[in-house]
């Protein structure tokens, strides 16, 4: 597949019910999908990769890895306190991914709920802007970002033969790593930047960084380091020193001025909730509760769609239609586009009865 361009995120839902995509996906389904064998069924988490319309597993070594140009479902399967497993599907969207890899993750993520019997809840991710519970399945509730296919990784690379390339450390408690252009204009002063140049590593901490942002990137230098047999030289310094390496700059393009601390995206706050329901022998969309929500204005009987702000839910009723429970998440993504809701708003699917915490703390009574 032809990547040529950033992904609309925007663009990615599972809507398009018999386009090519879904014929193709369809067809792979009708003849079993052999990586759901065994799925689920030990505590734990399992990651995919989308590759020609195929689910591939990613290897153990690599998660908390992901690559910008793909599309991932991560499984996430948790004992609960009645010995019965729960599960959580994620699938993780990258901004240079293909339309047709993101269109592929999202019906496999179906897929894969259909085949554990309808219970899991699924989380669209977008690059960038993951939710807290997806980061903190993985160590130091960080992920890293990268650039290239899977021989771009870590891993057996010749430090002496290295391409130079900028890492940027950001968040508090949830941490993301990110390559990012080479260039002084990707730095800013409220997050960590590791230059890493094969046998010198250089941590550029930003004077309005977190003490979270700077140990994760000693930590990231650190592992660099022991991988290439402790060869390179680690330099850390902050933005205000005044004897930061002239390499630095050079490998970077040249001194410049360094932007101020990224600004938060701001997401409305004024919540809505909306009946999708087919009761009238067609399917329709219309809102029924906005800014206090009450919790009985649910019916088992249809799917809804919760804007809690911060986050999408799509809510299936255990007595919904199957055009309903196949139409929710579509209309859900289509939502984000035709109410100027940011892209990146994450998009949540939950059955009736296997409702979250995060859920039910989005009604006010």
């Amino acid at each position: 597949m032809i990547k040529t361009r950033k992904l609309n995120i925007a663009d990615t839902n599972i809507a398009a019910i018999g386009s090519d995509l879904d014929k193709k996906c369809r067809t792979d389904k009708a003849e079993k999908e052999i990586q759901w064998k065994g799925a689920g069924v030990n505590a734990g988490v399992t990651i995919w990769r989308i590759e020609s319309f195929k689910v591939v597993p990613w290897p153990k070594d690599q998660y908390g890895k992901f690559f910008e140009g793909d599309s991932y479902i991560v499984l996430n399967s948790i004992k609960g306190a009645d010995g019965k497993l729960k599960h959580d599907i994620h699938f993780w969207l990258g901004e240079q991914t293909s339309q047709d890899e993101a269109g592929t993750a999202a019906y496999k993520t179906v897929e894969l709920d259909d085949y554990l019997g309808g219970g899991p809840v699924e989380y669209r991710e977008v690059q960038g802007f993951e939710s807290p519970r997806f980061l903190s399945l993985f160590p130091n509730n960080a992920i890293f970002i990268l650039r290239g296919g899977i021989q771009s990784g870590f891993n057996h690379v010749k430090p002496e033969e290295y391409k130079p390339r900028l890492l940027h450390i950001s968040g508090d408690k949830h941490v993301r790593v990110a390559e990012v252009d080479l260039t002084t204009k990707s730095l800013n002063s409220g997050d960590v930047f590791l230059l890493d140049a094969g046998l010198k590593i250089y941590q550029f901490n930003g004077s309005k960084s977190s003490g979270n942002e700077r140990t994760k990137g000693a930590s990231l230098a650190r592992a660099i380091d022991d991988e290439r047999k402790g060869q390179p030289q680690v330099i850390v310094f902050t933005e205000t020193d005044t004897d930061i390496p002239a390499e630095f700059w050079t490998i970077l393009g040249g001194k410049g001025p360094i932007a101020g601390p990224v600004a938060k995206p701001v997401v409305p706050t004024e919540k809505a909730l909306f009946k999708l329901s087919d009761a009238s022998g067609k399917l329709t969309f219309t809102q029924v509760a906005k800014g206090k929500i009450p919790r009985k204005a649910l019916d088992t009987n249809d799917a809804f769609i919760l804007d809690a702000g911060f986050e999408v839910f799509v809510w299936i009723g255990l007595k919904a239609s199957a055009n309903e429970k196949k139409n929710a998440f579509g209309y859900a993504t289509d939502y984000l586009k035709t109410h100027n809701r940011p892209e990146f708003t994450s998009v949540v699917r939950i059955l009736e009865t296997g409702e979250n915490e995060v859920f039910e703390s989005s009604f006010d009574c």
